[in-house]
């Protein structure tokens, strides 16, 4: 769920994508291997010159490795074609928004391989097959321009929903190319907004102006490698003579600008975003900043006439104490004359945490977990009075909320799925619990010999750690059960129950069982147990995964010869200090887009954005945190490793790709022979641009991982 307006002041610039004895530490690892980027002590620095022809020769050699390795796996093309099939499928239902007075959706199929921007009718969507009308044709856009365009988003002015802000990227990449586009002509606008490649955010001031933050030359960029400066450009004007709104300093990690509007009200809200966790938030009035006396650990948004202010820390005002986690409100008008009397929205227990909010025309939906279950409450104000009711939900499952219309409606898209049941798309309304339904996608495999569960593990220290499990009702509790392990554990991810075709059709099916693990640092249960990992404390979040992993193997689900572990970025660490730390608890390990130089990570691309997580590197009491699970600095030759498969993309702009690269030509130097390395020359940080990359890439995990988890490698 989306938190109101204030995302698209400054957007979430980290996500990440969910696919997804003990050995002592001391007992495997030895002290770890210091390089430094810059430094010739780094043999396999050279890796991180992205398109040198040494780099991308040493590149394809990797690929064709594991081509060739993937043709003695006979089920490799048919499992592609499966995936393929699923992702392309002509019946899955079409997410949809309400721009102006139409429905609009992007998709992608095997006719549209790059996509098709189109609109429709609210009562022709509802019909099992509606009309389409062709917006937009990325798929031409692409080949007119020999360029291999991937639609990442539209902003749309809301005084004139005609106008819009297409944004477009190089293989999925974080960078950016902004064009004015023109709904009624269905073309993009003669002298319109246009922005060249960059790392920017934009947004509609109003029909003649847009707030930009972008790369304006030389020292307008953070250490971070983002927008410093937000300016307001006009219509007409040459970028060259936007305003600046607001400068933000050299180590902070953005800046941005935008409208919160609601219930006739309007406010132009100026983030700063210092670290990862902390900001500056000012309303614009008049031209002028207003700082908001708000937390620095805060969020803020806006509902009418009230202030909304969601707390990361506790806030103590006097003799009273909002806890971490809150989502408070009051009136904005007596906030600013000093006022701190808020009205409690929701204030989070030991096992629950806040997701987010979002406003249809006259009501406030918050969306909170409970044990990693959603549960949704509608909050209206009466006379300056708040009110509030339980939305009834199913009891299990991930839901996701979205306004169809703020400005005219309390109508809203509800959407929900889990482990086994697609997604099912329903028509809800603000004050009923009734909803109805307007689109499922079907089964792409049968569940109905399979179970979800949740179940608890304990770790080192004591606390218990949830874990959802999904295996056959009938599972064999023999220890031979192919598994597979996903987590996060960081920036906040909440892993809740979400459907995946791939997942059962490629594992599940096969007899696979599948585990997704709510370990600490993640955001299913608010901000303590997010804060329990942080720095000096990231080592839990490792040793909660190493505890699920344990409690499988107690409860005889699956043995070290078949398990395994997957994760992606931030979960691809995790994933590789599963294998560093703990190689005897795991027999194959999936690393997608992987962080791995921690010793490095704060100088590659935005890297110094994650050091209010990980800690910096170059502060010698914060490596000491950081160093014990470096993965790159702690990769042994004397240590027998799980099988590792590496998946990369070599558009990515965000996670360099010198941290696989690296990892990969040193343990082939160190004479390890279980690595693989794809990485894909098309894409970008999603690792897959196309649905045929898509499933060309799932094919080469789940062939990769049966191959070395299946029961007959006992």
């Amino acid at each position: 769920m989306k938190n109101l307006e204030r995302l698209k002041v400054l957007p979430n610039i980290l996500d990440s994508e969910q696919l997804r004895g003990i050995t002592n530490y001391a007992e495997t690892s030895n002290t770890a291997t210091q390089y430094s980027t810059g430094s010739s002590e780094d043999p396999h620095q050279w890796l991180e010159d992205i398109e040198s022809d040494k780099a991308l020769d040493w590149v394809k050699a990797r690929n064709q490795e594991t081509r060739n390795k993937l043709k003695k796996n006979a089920g490799f093309l048919k499992l592609r074609k499966d995936l393929q099939i699923i992702s392309d499928a002509k019946d899955r239902f079409p997410s949809i928004q309400k721009i102006g007075d139409y429905y609009y959706n992007f998709w992608v199929d095997i006719d549209h391989p790059r996509g098709i921007w189109r609109r429709t009718s609210l009562s022709e969507y509802r019909k099992l097959k509606p009309h389409w009308e062709t917006v937009f044709d990325l798929d031409a856009l692409s080949q007119a321009e020999n360029t291999n365009w991937v639609f990442n988003g539209v902003i749309c002015c809301k005084d004139d929903v005609d106008r819009c802000l297409i944004q477009l990227s190089h293989g999925s990449a974080d960078a950016t190319d902004i064009r004015e586009f023109n709904l009624k002509s269905r073309s993009f606008v003669k002298n319109g907004f246009t922005l060249s490649e960059a790392r920017e955010w934009v947004s509609w001031r109003n029909k003649g102006s847009i707030f930009v933050a972008t790369d304006f030359g030389k020292g307008t960029m953070t250490d971070s490698g983002y927008p410093r400066i937000v300016k307001e450009w006009k219509r007409g004007t040459p970028l060259s003579a936007a305003t600046t709104i607001y400068e933000g300093q050299q180590t902070d990690l953005a800046v941005g600008a935008g409208i919160c509007a609601h219930g006739g009200r309007r406010y132009e809200l100026v983030s700063r975003q210092i670290t990862l966790y902390t900001s500056e938030q000012f309303v614009r009035e008049n031209g002028e900043l207003i700082k908001l006396d708000v937390p620095s650990h805060s969020g803020v948004s806006f509902f009418s006439n009230q202030i909304l202010i969601t707390t990361r820390e506790h806030w103590m005002i006097g003799d009273r104490t909002y806890v971490a986690g809150s989502l408070l409100a009051i009136d904005f008008n007596a906030f600013k004359e000093g006022d701190r009397q808020f009205f409690i929205l929701f204030a989070p227990g030991d096992n629950s945490a806040l997701i987010g909010e979002v406003a249809t025309k006259n009501t406030l939906l918050v969306q909170s977990l409970e044990h990693g279950k959603s549960k949704l409450q509608e909050w209206w104000l009466t006379q300056g009075k708040w009110f509030s009711r339980d939305v009834e939900l199913p009891t299990f499952g991930a839901i996701f909320i979205s306004p169809i219309d703020t400005d005219h409606s309390d109508d809203y898209f509800f959407s929900f799925s889990d482990f086994l049941t697609p997604k099912i798309l329903m028509l809800g309304h603000a004050g009923a619990d009734h909803r109805e339904k307007l689109k499922s996608t079907p089964n792409c495999f049968d569940p109905s010999p399979f179970e979800t569960t949740q179940n608890f593990a304990t770790a080192k220290d004591g606390t218990k750690i949830p874990y959802f499990m999904v295996s056959r009702k009938d599972l064999k509790t023999d220890g031979r059960n192919p598994t597979l392990l996903y987590g996060d554990g960081g920036f906040q991810v909440s892993l809740t129950p979400t459907y995946s075709g791939s997942v059962g059709k490629a594992w599940l099916e096969k007899g696979g069982v599948y585990v997704v693990a709510n370990i600490r640092g993640g955001g299913e249960y608010g901000s303590r147990r997010r804060q329990a990992t942080l720095k000096e404390n990231r080592q839990r979040a490792y040793d909660d995964f190493a505890a699920i992993a344990e409690d499988l193997f107690a409860r005889n689900i699956t043995r070290p010869r078949h398990l395994g572990a997957m994760g992606s970025t931030n979960s691809g660490l995790l994933a590789w200090v599963a294998l560093t730390q703990f190689p005897t608890l795991f027999n194959a390990v999936v690393s997608q887009v992987p962080l791995l130089d921690m010793q490095a990570y704060n100088q590659l691309l935005p890297g110094a954005s994650w050091m209010a997580e990980y800690g910096n590197s170059d502060v010698p009491s914060e490596w000491a945190h950081t160093s014990p699970f470096a993965p790159y600095q702690n990769v042994q030759a004397n240590v027998k490793y799980p099988a590792v498969l590496f998946l990369t993309s070599m558009l990515d702009n965000r996670v360099h790709l010198g941290h696989a690269r690296k990892i990969v030509a040193r343990m082939l130097e160190q004479g390890h022979t279980n690595v693989w390395y794809y990485e894909n020359i098309d894409a970008g940080r999603r690792g897959a641009a196309t649905n045929a990359q898509r499933a060309d890439m799932g094919s080469i995990i789940f062939s990769f991982l049966w191959n070395r988890l299946n029961r007959n490698n006992d």
